[in-house]
């Protein structure tokens, strides 16, 4: 299997943060923003939560859908595509970019975490990966998928699983670790 390039942010000790002061009050500023401004707000309010993420430097293309309880750590790190959907306390830990396609669900309490650490390394430094959610995919809910990983148009990932390695195109899969069940069919699509 080939590793993917992971970004790894500088840092002198475990305890320093990777991030400049800037950005950390831009992260603090959108977490404040996000609980005051879109938290509380109805789900046909999506319109309102699309605009805030865009405000914040969020990727639109289309008409996405957010739930007002999902929850985003660097919005300017995410791109959603036309009817993507980020559903009820769907977590995308944005360190890195996530990029979610068009007609893609990512259900409730789903994990997408782009950051890890160089374990291998005295100051434990910040890892980053790029997250690549293809279009029509659906991941189940409470499912966890780890930085660097590409998952295929039309996949299919179980609820509950742990997606450790990059999924292909039609496949259905599940599990911890996530494994290959079978190929979807097209006409499901």
């Amino acid at each position: 299997m080939q590793m993917k390039p992971r970004e790894t942010h500088e840092q002198k000790t475990p305890y320093d943060s990777p991030w400049s002061v800037r950005q950390r009050i831009g992260i603090l500023i959108w977490e404040y923003v996000w609980i005051l401004l879109c938290v509380w707000t109805p789900k046909p309010f999506n319109f309102w939560r699309i605009w805030v993420l865009r405000c914040f430097g969020a990727n639109i293309h289309g008409k996405p859908f957010v739930h007002q309880r999902a929850r985003i750590q660097i919005p300017w790190n995410l791109t959603l595509h036309d009817r993507a959907c980020l559903g009820d306390r769907a977590n995308a830990y944005s360190l890195g970019p996530i990029v979610i396609h068009q007609h893609t669900t990512i259900a409730q309490e789903a994990y997408l975490c782009t950051g890890t650490h160089r374990f291998d390394h005295p100051s434990l430094a910040l890892q980053t990966a790029k997250i690549t959610i293809g279009p029509k995919v659906f991941v189940g809910a409470r499912a966890f998928v780890m930085p660097g990983i590409t998952i295929g148009e039309g996949a299919i990932i179980g609820a509950a699983s742990v997606v450790t390695r990059d999924v292909a195109p039609m496949t259905i899969c599940g599990g911890n670790p996530c494994k290959p069940i079978r190929q979807r069919s097209a006409a499901g699509l």
